[in-house]
């Protein structure tokens, strides 16, 4: 079984090219996985050897993806990732908000990893 947890990053970026870099294929291939092909709702992360699928589940223009993983034959788990753009009004500071999924001993290094990718996603946006 595994539990659900969040992490949050501060981005230096507007939520409208933040947008076009968790919702896209290409904007996901620049920090995400090594490549990414969708066809329609269906996406495939390609790392290395290792293929996964994922559904798209709801989008919300410069504000939200949520990607549901599936098992062979294109059925859906109960496990999902969710990229949530906050934009605090008044400071006008944007923070990119990560739901995730893992077994509870491996939490600490699934946002381990979630720190890598969103560093390579800060690289890319130029607010590393």
């Amino acid at each position: 079984m595994k539990t659900k947890f969040d992490v949050e990053y501060p981005i230096t970026a507007s939520p409208q090219l933040l947008y076009q870099y968790i919702s896209t294929p290409s904007g996901l291939t620049e920090w995400f996985a090594d490549d990414v092909n969708s066809r329609g709702e269906f996406f495939t992360f390609i790392w290395g050897d290792s293929e996964e699928k994922a559904k798209l589940v709801s989008k919300k223009t410069d504000e939200k993806v949520k990607f549901r993983w599936l098992e062979e034959e294109y059925e859906e788990t109960d496990y999902f990732f969710e990229l949530r753009i906050v934009l605090d009004e008044l400071t006008k500071d944007v923070v990119l908000m990560v739901t995730d999924f893992a077994e509870e001993n491996e939490i600490k290094d699934q946002t381990q990893l979630w720190d890598n990718q969103i560093a390579d996603l800060k690289k890319v946006l130029g607010s590393a």
